[in-house]
């Protein structure tokens, strides 16, 4: 069966959208029957189209494949952003991305990635370090996070905390 460019990118997406752990680029060209230079522009093409695939010593992995994701709203001050950050990692989950909707600009976003304390301090060493200030700031402090976890228990969870700790707005 001869699959076109665009069924094979359909097919690659969601072969790595279930993979629970990295793929090789020469285990993917034998799967789909191209060559592993095929794979490698295939990839580019879905990174392209803001699918999160991360390369890795072992192959290719989706970001927060096979996981939930759930978008909170928060608004809080800057000294409050290790405490809003460390509390979703502790639960288990990724704060994927941040992002604002300006009224002039409109999204704009930034990945994030960060899974764990220790990512959380290099975020905010990276924060003082630089000029800049958080994405936050150009909204009054309103801004967005995408999280994913493994399960909508542990989104719920996170939810629940945000709003006792008051970074969680609603609607």
């Amino acid at each position: 069966m001869t699959q076109t460019k665009q069924e094979r990118l359909a097919a690659l997406q969601d072969y790595l959208s279930r993979a629970e752990s990295p793929v090789s680029g020469d285990d993917l060209a034998k799967y789909f029957g191209v060559s592993r230079q095929v794979i490698v522009g295939d990839i580019s093409l879905l990174r392209a189209k803001k699918i999160p695939i991360t390369s890795t010593n072992r192959g290719y992995i989706m970001d927060g494949a096979g996981a939930t994701r759930r978008v909170f709203k928060c608004k809080h001050r800057d000294d409050q952003i290790v405490d809003e950050l460390n509390l979703i990692v502790d639960l288990g989950a990724t704060v994927e991305d941040v992002y604002v909707e300006h009224r002039i600009y409109g999204k704009v976003e930034a990945e994030m990635n960060i899974k764990s304390r220790k990512n959380v301090r290099h975020f905010m060493n990276t924060i003082y370090d630089s000029v800049s200030t958080p994405l936050k700031n150009i909204t009054d402090g309103y801004h967005f996070h995408t999280v994913s976890a493994e399960d909508e228990e542990t989104l719920h969870e996170v939810e629940s905390a945000l709003d006792a700790h008051g970074f969680l707005v609603k609607e």
